[in-house]
């Protein structure tokens, strides 16, 4: 429960969903970075990766929208892909100047390393929760996405 300070503006003695969101982001992200690294990839690059495992072939545009990194950061990452054998990129077959992107064999074995990684780093999070409250979570933060205007 708030209490209201001298000026009449609420303290808190609990941080803000907002707030506890925001650095469990945070420690998410340099927990996976922290991960993949000893398989070789990025955080951006694994969800590339996993971006194109679950929608298929897409072009630099779309990539970018599913992955919530800018075009610019999208042409860095699919080089680096690329020029590690991940992903190989292919003419649309109705748009001759869009190239599709798509997993090669060696994309698809690290994305399967990194898919354990982040398991790991999940279980790790987790692990102070029931079953139960872990489902809860999950549907609650989907709610709170959709909340916001955003879909999976």
């Amino acid at each position: 429960m708030a209490k209201e300070t001298q000026t009449g503006t609420p303290s808190r003695t609990e941080p803000s969903i907002s707030y506890v969101l925001g650095r469990l982001d945070l420690a998410l992200r340099r927990s996976l970075s922290e991960g993949l690294a000893s398989v070789g990839v990025t955080l951006p690059q694994y969800t590339a990766l996993s971006v194109l495992r679950d929608r298929g072939a897409l072009s630099n545009a779309q990539l970018a929208r599913r992955v919530l990194i800018t075009p610019q950061s999208t042409i860095k990452v699919i080089a680096a892909l690329e020029g590690k054998g991940l992903i190989t990129r292919v003419p649309d077959p109705d748009h001759g100047r869009i190239l599709r992107t798509l997993l090669t064999p060696s994309g698809q074995d690290v994305l399967h390393a990194c898919d354990r990684v982040a398991a790991q780093i999940e279980a790790r999070m987790l692990e102070q929760l029931s079953p139960e409250d872990s489902a809860a979570l999950h549907a609650g933060l989907k709610s709170c996405v959709r909340g916001l205007g955003a879909g999976f």
